[in-house]
């Protein structure tokens, strides 16, 4: 036995230590918007062994997986003593998610986890899953963590075991490592999913966007994006929640959205990452969307381009939710880099890089959704007159002096 044992050891050993140090190559051509990276930067491969495997060939002498787990996704993310730190949603193969600190030098490869899970308390009401952290480094000093907590719906007859009831939890470190748990954010909303904390006081109060809901799949009567303040963090309540961004038919948020990350303070305006989800043929379609907040404002929109910003492609497209792309942490690093962190299909993590003045020019000077297929040739016939009134060098030229550089 002691043969196999030994024998799996290397091999789990030299395959893990081959992926966490694989170095990560940018794509060759992108949009000029981003640029995404040929390889996820988390997998449930990521995972470290000590989570999964007893490693005492006593009591193991198999080296079976004694924890499995299913995926490693939707991650928060901050810029930590220098470290690029995702919060990573680790979902075992029982279905039970949990929280766990992973870190990379440079922010595109060789993430690694630390060495424990988060340890989230619980409240008097324990949560049965725990999911989608957004990070946010507060001006009070703390470093926040806000969550979806999942518990079953009391209301629900026995023979209904999927009916569920989804609260905003709150917690809260000053090292990424000891948590304080706070009470779930109260709201007249029958659930919340998908709540932000805006990492600024506004008039005093504590800023949440929430994402209102009747169900916990469907929005209902939640028509978007919302919007409240609180008087305190420890008991947080938002009375009044004012919709900022709304869903709207034949839009890729015709059924529901909800922010990403909490939003980016620019000299135009705070930046934002949401998620759009519609419905088709094959089921839903998560994609990623920006739109620019008023600085003296948050609830008013300046600009939001038309469509999506990112959306599954190839790879991403296949998973446990498939078409799916789901975005709750990016970074804005010192020199105007701009991390941003998104999962696929449910399953993995993947980094794409911009830059702030790349993001501020597309969200400026995109065309907004006209919400007509007339409005939309319009756009195309305007930007034709444009290029057709460029002066010389053509188009044609440009092209052809790139390839005799290169």
């Amino acid at each position: 036995m002691s043969t196999v044992f030994d024998h799996r050891l290397r091999l789990l050993h030299s395959q893990q230590q081959h992926m966490l140090a694989l170095p990560n190559q940018p794509e060759e051509l992108g949009n000029g918007v981003f640029t995404r990276y040929i390889h996820p930067v988390l997998t449930a491969g990521h995972i470290p062994l000590t989570w999964r495997y007893d490693f005492n060939p006593a009591t193991n002498p198999f080296l079976m997986e004694r924890i499995g787990v299913n995926a490693a996704f939707n991650a928060g993310a901050i810029k930590w003593q220098g470290k690029y730190v995702l919060v990573a949603r680790v979902e075992g193969v029982d279905r039970k998610s949990f929280f766990a600190v992973a870190e990379s030098d440079n922010g595109v490869d060789n993430f690694r986890f630390w060495e424990r899970p988060i340890t989230i308390p619980e409240t008097e009401e324990p949560d049965t899953n725990v999911y989608d952290m957004r990070l946010v480094a507060h001006e009070d000093g703390w470093v926040y963590g806000l969550f979806c907590t999942e518990r079953r719906d009391p209301s629900a007859p026995a023979t209904d075991q999927s009916a569920a009831l989804a609260k905003c939890g709150i917690a809260r470190t000053k090292d990424l490592i000891t948590w304080e748990r706070l009470a779930d954010l109260t709201t007249n909303s029958a659930q919340q999913r998908n709540v932000v904390l805006h990492p600024e006081l506004v008039q005093g109060q504590y800023a949440f966007y929430t994402r209102p809901q009747d169900g916990f799949i469907d929005a209902g009567t939640g028509g978007g994006i919302g919007f409240g303040l609180s008087d305190s963090i420890e008991q947080a309540r938002v009375e009044h929640e004012v919709l900022v961004d709304r869903k709207q038919y034949h839009t890729i948020s015709e059924l529901k959205n909800g922010l990403g990350p909490a939003p980016l303070k620019t000299e135009l305006g705070w930046l934002h990452l949401a998620h759009g989800v519609r419905n088709t043929a094959a089921g839903l379609r998560y994609v990623l969307y920006l739109f620019m907040t008023a600085l003296d404002d948050l609830t008013h929109i300046i600009h939001k381009p038309a469509g999506y910003f990112l959306a599954p492609q190839g790879d991403e497209r296949v998973g446990d939710v498939s078409n799916v792309v789901f975005g709750n942490g990016w970074i804005l690093d010192d020199d105007g880099r701009v991390f941003i962190y998104y999962a696929s299909s449910d399953t993995r993590m993947h980094v794409a890089t911009s830059t702030l003045a790349q993001l501020l020019d597309y969200v400026v000077n995109t065309p907004e959704d006209g919400l007509r297929s007339a409005a939309s040739v319009q756009q195309v016939n305007t930007l034709i007159d444009l290029n057709l009134g460029v002066p010389t060098p053509t188009v044609a030229d440009r092209v052809a002096k790139a390839a005799r550089i290169k």
